[in-house]
């Protein structure tokens, strides 16, 4: 199509992925509370308790609560709607993309979904909790903590958001592999460079400045790049045998 048709369709798609968040931002900051209530379920323990038990959190002027209440219900939504915004970004590129492209596009988008979704488990249900008790533990003996509601949701969102992301390395290490990016041998026998770097890539992602945070992350960034190694032997075989020829080759040269 022409440039100008091409503009258009692009703003089509653009509104139809606005009305939709628009939409379910609405529905979302109604259910709100529920969803607070969800996010902080893990660290209640470290929570003012109130008078039903259960932990609660303070806000501290009255436009605090509104924040709080729509950054939720934005993040709720995008994950939500989700699925309308990847279709609409697919239809978008998808006709430029060629038939061996194409074929690698669902698996690629079904394998990043799952480890984000997997990631952003691990972290819920793994790492919120000795996060922060370990942050609260730090002001023990001289300070009183207020759990701050903007805070303390911006630190679980950010810690989600971290740890979906980082999942994603098994994807990378395949892609790295099956492109002859980087030869599998060489990241078979650079394993001790690569931990380094995803001691460092721990350190930036976890919001914190919790070794616990950093080591569990870490730990689990390992298992995920040999598990990742050890499926891409498998499944790549002959390539990989390819590859080790190819790189013999250039050592007898």
């Amino acid at each position: 199509m022409p440039l100008f048709d091409h503009l258009g369709e692009l703003r089509m798609r653009l509104v139809r992925i606005v009305a939709c968040l628009a939409v379910a931002v609405c529905v979302f900051y109604l259910a709100s509370v529920t969803v607070i209530d969800f996010l902080i379920w893990p660290i209640s323990e470290v929570l003012p308790q109130g008078t039903d038990g259960y932990g609660v959190l303070t806000t501290l002027d009255p436009f605090e609560g509104f924040g709080v209440r729509f950054k939720v219900s934005l993040w709720a939504s995008i994950v939500a709607c989700a699925p309308v915004i990847l279709w609409q970004i697919l239809a978008f590129f998808l006709p430029a993309l060629k038939p061996n492209e194409r074929k690698w596009f669902i698996p690629t988008f079904s394998a990043a979904v799952a480890l984000f979704i997997f990631g952003t488990v691990f972290c819920y249900l793994i790492i919120l909790d000795p996060a922060f008790q370990w942050l609260t533990d730090q002001s023990a003996g001289f300070a009183i903590t207020q759990a701050r509601a903007s805070t303390y949701i911006d630190m679980i969102i950010k810690f989600e958001i971290g740890f979906g992301f980082a999942f994603e390395l098994p994807l990378i290490v395949f892609y790295l592999v099956i492109f002859n990016v980087v030869p599998y041998k060489k990241l078979r026998g650079s394993w001790r460079t690569v931990y380094v770097a995803l001691m460092v890539v721990s350190a930036m992602v976890t919001p914190d400045a919790s070794p616990i945070t950093m080591l569990l992350m870490f730990a689990a960034m390992v298992a995920l790049y040999e598990g990742s190694l050890l499926i891409s032997r498998i499944v790549l075989a002959k390539r990989i045998k390819q590859q080790n020829a190819e790189l013999e080759a250039e050592e007898d040269e």
